[in-house]
């Protein structure tokens, strides 16, 4: 639990500091630190969908087919 709670303060830090880098403004550098981890959290799980399905489809082709 503590390797997430470091990962996600870091997260947090990384957006804030990008944003505010970008911006000059505390206050957009805040929203974006809070937004754009949220955000994260759900492309990421629709890229496991995907990642899952295109290996699920790689496992069911044959290999004499791939190297045909």
């Amino acid at each position: 639990m503590t390797k997430t709670i470091t990962f996600a303060v870091t997260h947090f830090t990384v957006a804030f500091g990008v944003a505010y880098a970008l911006t000059g403004d505390v206050v957009i550098g805040g929203a974006v630190a809070l937004v754009e981890p949220a955000v994260n959290t759900v492309a990421y799980y629709f890229h496991e969908k995907i990642w899952g399905a295109v290996g699920r489809r790689a496992q069911a082709v044959p290999m004499a087919a791939v190297r045909a």
